[in-house]
């Protein structure tokens, strides 16, 4: 195995997601391990480990696993070497930027809803500091 491709376990660690959610990706077909090992275990590259970040970024926003396959392919095409007509790119700009959109409007939402939580957790710190430490 060469120095540019990881295993899936090590996938794992440095993504922070499960095996089983790395391969649950793949089936869905966001994700496909760059190489297989003699041995047939799955192997991955750095722009792999992008594309799971890139996913696991999205999925505490709402976004479906179709959307995260249309933004994958979307940054997949501006990635790639070729050059892209004019107006091909900036139908492809105009989609990231709604992807950035949906994603901004989410992170919104997730702020009152973590200032919600935060003066839920106060509120009963304040209850237990007026009703003292709990009996033994």
């Amino acid at each position: 195995m060469s120095n540019e491709h990881m295993q899936i376990g090590e996938v794992a660690a440095r993504t922070e997601l499960s095996l089983r959610t790395i391969r649950h990706y793949e089936d869905s077909g966001l994700v496909a391990p760059s190489a297989r090992s003699r041995g047939g275990f799955r192997l991955y590259t750095e722009a792999d480990v992008a594309r799971l970040m890139v996913i696991r970024r999205m999925k505490p926003l709402g976004f479906t696993l179709d959307e995260m396959r249309g933004l994958l392919e979307v940054v997949t095409r501006l990635d790639e070497d070729g050059e892209l007509a004019a107006g091909e790119r900036n139908e492809l700009l105009e989609r990231v930027t709604a992807y950035e959109r949906t994603a901004s409007e989410q992170v919104a939402k997730l702020r009152v809803q973590l200032a919600r939580a935060e003066e839920f957790a106060q509120a009963l710190r304040i209850r237990l500091d007026r009703s003292g430490p709990p009996e033994a």
